[in-house]
């Protein structure tokens, strides 16, 4: 009997430049967490200006996540993950030299877009390896993958604090010039090349610059009057409205869209994955920022201790991704999460200026459930309901979700926190998280008639 042709293995080694690369985007989010008031002293900046440094990354990131998934469909994922990773580098480089606060507010929209490539073009070439090899992709790298995605945004402040403490502020962009560079040479070397797509036409990926534009206006508008609401700045919200509603009719109608709206109202279960995302990102974004203020303006404590007392969170989420991540099932996880977010803000709700560091502890450990579970298990359920030829897209909005979220937690960390930065600003930023993590728990039982649940096992 003739040997039956092998099939070939799945290459384990496309994990390392995808995990370095992806890693990339969470860790600067949150990195900037402890360095606003050093770079608000060096720089001359008051508060209103270095709260554009989270904004314009959040913003750069929730537009270039579902770009770069829709290019890394059409252009190839490794030639996008590529130039993301030259955009991080050249970020780098001019953030640590950065003479301005609006130069390095810059440097920080362009960091958004260079790593916001990783994750999607990730996601579409697990996606084509596993077509290629004939087997699914093991669950160990998509947990890899979710870790490095989201979960390690938790161990920002504390790398952030410990720069700090060695090399100033400037070593907190200054890191993405060698992890940049890494990723570059890594994935030339390790991650396979773009397959053709199509021939005869020798056209390009179509790029929906219009929608693009429509929806970073949107963003841009919104945050500016909700940092500074007043009757005058009314206009804004006007111009938004307009630019929300020229966008949804430019995608409905485009052939080639920004963000394909008609997939997201034809496919319920993918909406409410995407929703919880979004809501899980207020709570976990609320809670990074929120807390490192109070602990550093309320409670006392400098940026590197501020940022020792988040890593349990990251312990945590990590521990608990690794033990769940090989299950494809995701249902258990978002319960799991929904409860572990309402008791831990019910906790933060309960904190007083002067409490004990092993309760601040024990709410960080109880907040990196979710942070853990959320990304494992929304990561699961794109994978598997998303159309499989445009995973990088489905990855993408995933991620814009996700920013999106990020992008109102900076909104309501604004309003809770414009009075100081003691424990009554942080249960006032506790009650909008709170009904953040009940709206997702919410959403868990949400279907249609005779729809299976979304988030099923």
């Amino acid at each position: 009997m003739a040997d039956q042709p092998k099939t070939p293995p799945f290459p384990r080694r496309l994990a390392v430049p995808m995990v370095i690369g992806a890693v990339l985007n969470p860790v600067n989010t949150s990195i900037i967490a402890v360095a606003l008031v050093p770079i608000g002293v060096a720089l001359g900046a008051p508060a209103d200006e270095t709260a554009w440094l989270i904004s314009a990354l959040f913003i750069a990131t929730a537009v270039g996540q579902p770009l770069a998934g829709r290019l890394a469909d059409t252009l190839g994922p490794r030639r996008l993950y590529l130039a993301g990773a030259i955009l991080t580098v050249v970020a780098g480089v001019i953030g640590a030299l950065a003479p301005t606060i609006w130069v390095l507010v810059g440097a920080r929209v362009v960091l958004g877009l260079g790593t916001s490539a990783a994750y999607p073009a990730s996601i579409a070439m697990l996606g084509q390896e596993s077509r290629r090899s004939g087997r699914p992709t093991p669950g160990s790298v998509l947990t890899l993958l979710a870790i490095a995605g989201q979960t390690v945004a938790v161990v920002g402040p504390t790398l952030g604090g410990a720069l700090i403490e060695l090399g100033g502020w400037r070593a907190t962009l200054a890191l993405n010039v060698p992890l940049g560079l890494l990723s570059l040479i890594l994935g030339v070397l390790w991650l396979p090349r773009d397959r053709p797509r199509g021939t005869g036409t020798g056209a390009g990926p179509r790029v929906d610059v219009v929608g693009v534009l429509l929806f970073t206006v949107t963003l841009v508008t919104i945050l500016i009057f909700i940092k500074q609401p007043s009757a005058i700045g009314l206009w804004l919200l006007v111009v938004a409205v307009a630019a929300a509603a020229c966008f949804v009719a430019r995608e409905l109608r485009t052939v080639d869209p920004f963000i394909d709206l008609r997939v997201l109202a034809g496919s319920g279960q993918l909406l409410v994955v995407y929703l919880q995302m979004f809501l899980s990102a207020i709570v976990t974004y609320s809670f990074i920022f929120g807390f490192t203020q109070w602990l550093e303006g309320g409670r006392g404590l400098s940026p590197a201790v501020a940022g020792l007392i988040l890593l349990p969170s990251f312990a945590s989420g990590l521990l608990i991704a690794a033990v769940t991540g090989r299950s494809k099932r995701f249902r258990g996880k978002l319960v799991v999460s929904a409860v572990a977010q309402i008791v831990g803000v019910i906790m933060l709700l309960l904190v007083r200026d002067g409490a004990e560091l092993w309760y601040l502890i024990l709410i960080a450990i109880v907040m990196g459930i979710p942070q853990g579970l959320v990304n494992v298990g929304t990561q699961s359920a794109v994978y598997e309901l998303a159309d499989q030829e445009k995973l990088g897209a489905a990855a993408g909005l995933l991620r814009a979700f996700m920013y999106l979220g990020a992008i109102t937690s900076s909104a309501l960390g604004g309003i809770a926190f414009s009075g100081g930065h003691g424990a009554d600003q942080l249960r006032l930023l506790s009650v909008m998280m709170l009904t953040s993590a009940l709206l997702f728990g919410v959403l868990l039982f949400a279907r249609r008639p005779g729809q299976p649940a979304v988030a099923r096992d």
